[in-house]
């Protein structure tokens, strides 16, 4: 394994590690009050981006680093969607 292997895959724990939490919590309470929806909309696009990007230049850990956080960029974003708009009805 090179560096810049064991450098991408200690970047997706921490990628992963840092989403994580929030998505829990925020699954569990179902409060996204102080969520900010534009942030979370440009932090799931940056991950399918990356994600893309992993997929298309074979570069694995980039791509495990981005989709677990893009998963829950998904999530977070959907219950921030209907926290503030479907419950408006």
């Amino acid at each position: 394994m090179t560096v810049s292997e064991i450098v991408g895959y200690a970047a997706a724990v921490c990628m992963i590690c840092g989403y994580l939490p929030q998505a829990v919590a925020t699954i569990k309470s179902r409060d996204t009050e102080g969520i900010a929806l534009p942030t979370f909309l440009m932090l799931g696009l940056g991950s399918l981006l990356f994600v893309i990007q992993g997929v298309l230049g074979r570069i694995w850990s980039l791509a495990l680093a981005n989709t677990i956080p893009l998963i829950c960029s998904v999530i977070i974003f959907a219950i921030k969607l209907r926290n503030d708009y479907g419950r408006r009805k």
